[in-house]
């Protein structure tokens, strides 16, 4: 039993030993493979405690590829060890974890082997200032698209309003078609086109992307041994819920949390706000920043005046 305990003891060890290295790019193949190794001939046989400890490791190895490292050779190694695991674990959870971690790698891997083809200049270009581009246009942004259908609904109805009895048979036939194709294009951006308007009724606007310049000047901490025995063994990162590990690369925000970057940057772009506190980056929009100093001053009003009908209360109590 002393032997056993001893065995296992020593492995454990030895995993947290590779996690380390994992840390290490010139360590980091070497690492996978000797995990996988000991995946292969000690998983079956462990307790449950270091089965989810090889599943941890394993974990991080996903993490360190979609953070840090982004050569074929690294991810060619972690799809092998993913592979491997997913066959072996019988959890159903990490079974679907790995199962992503695997779609993943080969994603990663087959955009390297198979890169895109160059654009067809005969076929692809569009006119811009003057010159034909080699690319083919790139799609309007959401919110162009958003502007120019509730712009153009609202002057085909002001035109149809106020000359409709003036339009002759062919003049009335075309405007029937230009209403028709606005009506499929806003039917086909309904899902779209209804979020702002719907937002406009409420009078609140949606919170545009933090500001890239803000978010690039958010200071970066490496953890530590100490830093990680203050946070605790169980510390994560919130938005891809890994655990933090000793040289992980984290940004912090003005309200003390911390995140990893590759994880925290889409995240302020499609959230813009933190996702513990909700804390809110400063945006480049001008329209929205002043909404929301507008906003803040009604809700001081609103405060005093509560506290002013409260006081009026107790004088008469």
């Amino acid at each position: 039993m002393e032997n056993m305990d001893s065995e296992e003891s020593n492995l454990k060890q030895r995993l947290e030993e590779l996690q380390r290295d994992l840390g290490k790019k010139q360590k980091f193949e070497d690492a996978v493979s000797s995990i996988k190794s000991l995946f292969l001939h000690r998983y079956s046989s462990a307790s449950p405690s270091l089965r989810k400890l090889f599943y941890s490791v394993i974990c991080r190895v996903a993490t360190v590829l979609k953070t840090r490292y982004t050569s074929p050779g690294f991810w060619a190694a972690g799809l092998g060890l993913f592979e491997q695991a997913q066959s072996l674990v019988t959890d159903a959870s990490e079974k679907n974890h790995l199962q992503s971690c695997i779609a993943q790698a080969k994603e990663v891997l087959h955009q390297v082997h198979n890169p895109p083809e160059p654009s067809n200049p005969s076929n692809g270009g569009y006119l811009f200032e003057g010159h034909l581009t080699v690319d083919p246009e790139p799609p309007q942004p959401q919110w162009l698209v958003q502007a120019n259908l509730l712009n153009a609904a609202a002057s085909l109805s002001n035109a149809e309003s106020s000359s409709s009895s003036s339009l002759g048979p062919v003049e009335q036939d075309n405007s029937s078609e230009n209403a028709t194709t606005l009506l499929q294009s806003l039917i086909e951006n309904l899902d779209s086109v209804l979020p702002p308007i719907l937002e406009n009724e409420r009078g609140a606007p949606r919170v545009p992307p933090a500001s890239k310049e803000v978010v690039a000047k958010l200071p970066v901490i490496t953890i530590t041994e100490e830093v990680l025995g203050k946070l605790g063994k169980d510390a994560e990162c919130a938005i891809c819920k890994e655990n933090l590990v000793v040289n992980d690369k984290m940004q912090e925000l003005p309200c003390k949390h911390t995140f990893h970057p590759p994880c925290l940057r889409p995240w302020l772009d499609e959230h813009n706000s933190c996702p513990i506190c909700r804390h809110e980056l400063q945006t480049d929009d001008h329209a929205y920043e002043s909404w929301k100093e507008r906003e803040k001053e009604a809700e001081e009003e609103r405060k005093g005046a509560a506290n002013a009908i409260r006081g009026g209360e107790y004088m008469y109590v």
